[in-house]
């Protein structure tokens, strides 16, 4: 009998498998049962109503993809009224992603958005701050450490802090979010990123950079998932260029409690139930009875400490 049972904080997840946010919708409820999932993360939301970025939003890139969608949100008030009740019939805890440009827009939506239905609030602190030059509020500790603590008095409710990639400080940003409150982190969203139409000389994004997401980011997000675990004593949920169940295990194996599921289910709509069917027989592979024996089991003991830089081959 496999146990498949994660711990996130207060949370108790039947299995680690989970959508990463922005790619997951009602919808899906046609295509297979969404009560399968460990949780169920929203589309981040705005307290007012967004239209989003110039389009196009989307474009393919060799392995991976890149968007500018630019948060588009119906607000805060629409979604209290029409989604929450939605996710209502589902036993799968429900995580709402927010999203705003202070720290005092952060604190005020988050206090409205903690309400019955909702098990916990994945804060989307890889969004521009505006009162910091319009820099992610995860790209420095400070801002960081600001933030989440301020959230952190406007709700009871278990926060997670989704980080970004584009920065230098990446433990010192996952220790701040940590000593500031928060009981998860959200390692990682996109990395920023461009790609050029060599025809039309234009950038293929109406809003020039986008986000990089899929296999190609993979390798990336895993370090930071590996370096954030070993620094923090709160769980890490992986997410980053996942699309196969050999990817959920490299990030559990790496630390992560979690996994969450993007770009991936834009291709295949029912990859994550197949990845929780694959994960289950990997364990079973491995003669393993429970995900914990699994979680932050690389053998890492003969590496040296800190990164290593190699010289690349002549």
């Amino acid at each position: 009998m496999l146990n498949l049972t994660t711990q996130i904080g207060t949370l108790t997840l039947k299995n680690p498998i989970m959508p990463a946010s922005g790619t997951f919708s009602e919808d899906l409820a046609q295509v297979f049962d969404l009560d399968v999932l460990g949780a169920h993360v929203t589309k981040t939301i705005t307290r007012e109503k967004r239209s989003g970025n110039p389009t196009p939003r989307v474009c393919e890139v060799r392995g991976s993809m890149l968007n500018s969608i630019g948060i588009p949100s119906k607000g805060v008030e629409a979604f209290i009224a029409d989604v929450i009740p939605f996710y209502a019939k589902y036993d799968a805890p429900l995580i709402v992603s927010i999203s705003a440009g202070s720290v005092d827009e952060f604190a005020s939506l988050c206090e409205e958005i903690s309400v019955p239905g909702v098990a916990a609030i994945e804060v989307n602190i890889s969004c521009p701050n505006i009162e910091e030059d319009g820099k992610a509020f995860a790209m420095r500790p400070s801002t960081t450490e600001a933030v989440i603590r301020k959230l952190r008095n406007a709700t009871d409710l278990p926060l997670w802090a989704k980080l970004t990639p584009n920065t230098g400080e990446t433990t010192e940003v996952a220790k701040a979010a940590e000593e500031a409150g928060a009981d998860a982190l959200v390692v990682s969203n996109t990395l920023l990123a461009m790609a050029i139409d060599i025809n039309t000389k234009r950038p293929k994004l109406g809003n020039l950079m986008g986000g990089l997401s899929g296999p190609a980011f993979k390798p990336i997000a895993l370090r930071m998932a590996y370096q954030c675990a070993k620094s923090v004593d709160i769980p890490v949920i992986g997410c980053g260029g996942i699309s196969t169940v050999e990817d959920v295990v490299e990030y559990l194996i790496a630390g992560a409690s979690a996994v969450q599921v993007g770009t991936a289910t834009f291709i295949e709509p029912q990859i994550m139930v197949k990845m929780l069917q694959g994960l289950e027989s990997y364990l079973q592979s491995q003669g393993l009875s429970s995900l914990k024996q699994l979680i932050g089991s690389v053998d890492d003991e003969e590496a040296s400490d800190g990164l290593v830089f190699m010289e690349a081959a002549p």
